[in-house]
């Protein structure tokens, strides 16, 4: 009984999390801000409980909490994307914490954020030197951005005055052994197009 019990509930809490995570929208897990972060471990705790607890009348207590959790949650992105007040405390925002080749000691003190964590970013986005930054800002996901100052960043075409071609987006016309014939429409291509060519 406990085992078919267990089963009906974890069954909720799936369905429950792939639709309110459908309706909470996507992102990806690298650009989650440290809110976003607590907020999905705190969701998942929730419907942990609901899978597995077998306490008596427990289930729709617990399938309300998540409900609710899911509300909060898509109440709080909705004010995210409208206010920027909401936004700032929520999410946080951009901190700069190198201009111009100097630290800004106090606003990294302001993030608990040390000299080792920024070299250690900074030698991720190949800069050795931090004399060699004009900018860098730590995002309310925790990425740091960094601007080179102009004399060492990297040669562009467009430096040298070089005309290039526009090369677009590469398009996949088979899949799996499938023709994508979508692919093929979008690009003004056909089918037999493809079969001379293969």
């Amino acid at each position: 009984m406990k085992f078919v019990e267990v089963f009906l509930q974890t069954l909720l809490a799936f369905f429950a999390i792939l639709i309110y995570t459908r309706i909470l929208g996507k992102q990806q897990i690298g650009q989650l801000t440290f809110f976003e972060y607590i907020n999905g471990i705190t969701f998942g705790s929730i419907a942990a409980v609901l899978a597995t607890d077998t306490a008596p009348n427990q289930t729709w207590m617990h399938f309300l909490g998540l409900t609710l959790f899911a509300f909060f949650t898509w109440l709080a992105g909705y004010a995210v994307l409208v206010s920027r007040p909401a936004r700032k405390l929520i999410s946080g925002e951009p901190t700069v914490v190198v201009h111009n080749g100097k630290i800004l000691e106090e606003n990294m003190k302001k993030m608990r954020y040390n000299f080792d964590e920024l070299a250690m970013q900074l030698r991720q986005k190949n800069v050795f030197d931090i004399a060699d930054v004009e900018y860098a800002i730590m995002e309310p996901d925790g990425d740091l951005s960094v601007l080179l100052k102009s004399q060492k960043r990297p040669l562009t075409p467009s430096d040298l005055k070089l005309s290039t071609k526009y090369e677009g987006v590469p398009t996949e016309l088979i899949e799996d052994g499938e023709i994508l014939f979508q692919n093929l429409r979008q690009n003004h291509l056909d089918e037999k197009w493809l079969i001379q060519q293969l």
